[in-house]
Parts: structure tokens; sequence; C-alpha cells
């Protein structure tokens, strides 16, 4: 708990990152409580109201067919940060359990794991996402297992490191001598030294998650309309008399994709400064 409060105070000190944390909670809060909030349905039309631009009725516009834009935003948020969150843990929990098993065994299974690793790594990571998207059926659940098994071969290799570091003090390796189970040392001595670092990294991989989706599903790979999501709302930007014309259809959804990357990378910064031990001041 103390160590817990010092981190704490050690983030606050980055006056940016706080005023992101808050904007980031604001966000979520909106999202989740987008049936709540939201005026009008995301998917049903209103062929009285279509190509209207912002107004008292619509704050943020409609779109061709008479959609509201702001409950369309709003229900594209929590699709969005509902795929950086999934893809997150998938990625992170198979990154963890990976760098795990191949830190602390070494020997074949350690060749093994980083060799895949590594083989993994060697693709291009936005053309490999693009083919599993085109092979696959797009959809919601496809885009996050997608984005969550092609995002852990840099936790895999972080863990690793970090558990080849920890498997050397002086604390495992009494453990050991005592005949600690290796379930005992993996899970409650390894395990807890390590999260840390994966936290920090874990929200590039969730601002990467976000990116990644919106790139999809702007190029008709992820989330597929009517559901609404922050790239399919973008993808209104590809008709150049939409880009010049009607900005209320894309300019939302891409500010707030802007925000929410912009956002959770300081955030994650601010994090790496506060959790450093070296960080005393």
């Amino acid at each position: 708990m103390r160590n817990m409060a010092t981190i704490w105070k050690r983030f606050c000190r980055h006056r940016l990152a706080e005023a992101c944390l808050v904007i980031l909670l604001v966000l979520g809060t909106m999202a989740i409580l987008a049936p709540l909030i939201a005026p009008y349905s995301p998917t049903a039309p209103d062929m009285k109201a279509m190509n209207k631009p912002p107004s008292a009725a619509h704050i943020l516009g409609t779109d061709k067919i008479g959609r509201d834009m702001y409950s369309r935003v709003l229900y594209g948020m929590r699709v969005s940060l509902m795929v950086g969150a999934l893809a997150t843990v998938i990625s992170t929990a198979v990154g963890v359990a990976l760098g795990l098993v191949a830190g602390y065994f070494g020997g074949w299974a350690d060749r093994l794991i980083m060799s895949f690793t590594d083989m993994v790594m060697s693709f291009p990571y936005i053309l490999l996402v693009l083919v599993a998207a085109a092979i696959f059926q797009p959809g919601l659940w496809t885009i996050i297992l997608i984005l969550g098994l092609v995002n852990w071969p840099g936790v895999c290799r972080l863990v690793r490191g970090n558990v080849l570091s920890l498997r050397e003090t002086n604390f495992i390796r009494s453990d050991v001598t005592a005949g600690m189970p290796r379930r005992f040392i993996l899970l409650s001595e390894i395990l807890p030294n390590t999260l840390a670092p994966v936290l920090v990294y874990g929200t590039s991989v969730f601002a990467l998650s976000i990116l990644d989706e919106a790139a999809l599903s702007f190029l008709g790979q992820g989330v597929q309309p009517p559901m609404a999501s922050l790239g399919n709302l973008l993808g209104a930007a590809q008709s150049l008399s939409t880009l010049t014309g009607k900005p209320w259809l894309w300019l939302p959804a891409g500010v707030v994709v802007i925000v929410l990357v912009v956002c959770i990378n300081l955030v994650g910064d601010a994090l790496r400064d506060a959790m450093d031990p070296r960080n005393s001041q």
C-alpha cells in the first residue's frame, strides 16, 4: 500500500499526465454510459434528417441516412475502447505466460518460444494484421482476437528479460534452495516483480490497438456497419466531397481517436517514470 502511495505521488507530479488521466476517465465513463446518455439510437435512420449539419437537435449533425452523429461517436468510442482493452488483456496474458516460461526454464523451451517470437516479429506488423483480417470474417470479436494475438511478442521479450534478471537474485535462489514449488516462485515471487514494466508497456499496446482498429475499420476489414466504431466513422472521409464539405461526419471521430491515443501514451510515460525505482525524487 505504501509503495502504491509513493507511485501515485510521483505520478501526480506529471500535471499533464494527471489531466490526461481525468480526460480518459471522463471519456471512458461516457462510453460506458452511452446507452443512457446517447439522445438517439446509433443505428436507427431518420430519412427526414439526412446529412444535417450540427444543430440544437443534433449537436454533431447527422449522416447520409439521418443517424445522429453524437450518438454514433459515443457508441463508436465504446467499441474502440473495448477493442483496445480486450486486445491488450489477451496480448499481455499470452506474452506474460510465454515470457515467464522462456525466462525461468530456459533450455529448449526458451529457444522454441523465442524462435517463434522472432518469426512473428519478422513479419511486417500492419501486413500481418491485414492478412489475418482478410482471412477471417471481419467483425468485432475477430478484430479483438487478431490484435490480441499479434501484439504479444513485445510483452514476451520484456517479461523474459526481467525473469532472466530476477532468476539470478538472492531471494529467488533462496526459494529454489529451500525447495519451493516452481508455481509459487513464478506466480508469487517473479510475476509481481515484472508487473510494473508490463503495465507501462500495456498502455502503449492499448493505444496501438485503438489505432489499429481505426485503421482496419477505415479499410473495411474491422468492425462492420451498422455497428459504429471510431474507425468506420472515419471511413466517411474517403469521399472527397464529405472530407471537404461535411466535416461533422468524420472530424469528431478523428479528434476522439487523437485525444485517446495521446492521453494513453502520456499516462504511460508518467507511469514509467513513477514506477522507476531509480526515481527517488
